[in-house]
């Protein structure tokens, strides 16, 4: 593992005895959220974390590929074996990444419904949640989480659309840094979502979400092109849209996000 990861994880460790991680890192992997849940199918306990230097075939929402070059971004996947709050576990990590960057480098950025981190508009970050087996003892939630670190985590053809933590704050940042605070408050959050506490991650949620209310959003349905103004989430994580015609609450599809600059 390289240095600067092992001394932070050490200096969390060291803070936090009775975190419960298993961190195991690769120079390269096609895809970490591939390996926790193949670890997930073999009995892994919660807690485990993959992290990789390169994926080669990452992913993120819908399918779409997430560039994840070598040194250019924080690649990993977080194994969560939740017995509730599987609904918004989704937004319950987007609030944890978001505490952590701000941990670990002062940078608020602002979360967008469902998985996205965004800084003047542009992604820094996204999250991924494949849940496998729900119902059943064996239930697992993969989560994973791509973080731009650098220009160079993103590819010329979307640098409009994306940033990166060293380019909005105009330094280097502490990769170790960053993944320690962003792992202790995943897992803290997750501790939180599993005591009962979705009022508390939904009112940090709503916070830091302002396209969350008033921004105007497009999607299709099989009655055709829809369109509407959103009006926050509900206590169960859809975004709620109000349209012409009353009032729409979306658990999911594809969203066009007319944000304001």
């Amino acid at each position: 593992m390289p240095v600067d990861l092992t001394e932070s994880l050490a200096d969390l460790t060291e803070r936090r005895p009775n975190l419960a991680l298993d961190l195991r890192w690769h120079a390269s992997l096609p895809s970490t959220m591939d390996a926790v849940s193949a670890a997930a199918e073999r009995g892994a306990a919660a807690g485990l974390v993959v992290v990789a230097d390169e994926q080669t075939a990452g992913r993120g929402r819908r399918g779409r590929a997430w560039s994840s070059p070598p040194g250019a971004g924080l690649y990993f996947s977080y194994l969560a074996r939740p017995a509730r709050g599987f609904d918004v576990l989704t937004l319950a990590a987007g609030v944890a990444v978001r505490a952590g960057i701000v941990e670990a480098t002062g940078l608020a950025a602002d979360l967008k419904w469902p998985n996205d981190l965004l800084v003047d508009g542009r992604k820094l970050a996204g999250l991924l949640a494949e849940a496998a087996r729900i119902g059943t003892p064996e239930a697992s939630v993969a989560i994973g989480v791509g973080v731009n670190l650098r220009p160079a985590a993103y590819p010329a053809d979307v640098a409009m659309r994306a940033t990166s933590l060293e380019a909005a704050l105009g330094r280097a940042v502490d990769r170790g840094a960053v993944l320690a605070a962003v792992l202790e408050h995943l897992a803290d959050t997750l501790a939180a979502l599993e005591a009962g506490d979705a009022g508390a991650i939904l009112h940090a949620w709503r916070a830091a979400s302002p396209s969350g209310v008033g921004t105007p959003v497009e999607w299709s349905d099989p009655s055709g092109p829809r369109r509407g103004v959103t009006a926050g989430i509900d206590e169960r994580g859809a975004l709620i849209v109000k349209t012409s015609t009353g009032t729409e609450r979306i658990i999911a599809g594809e969203l066009l996000w007319h944000l304001r600059p």
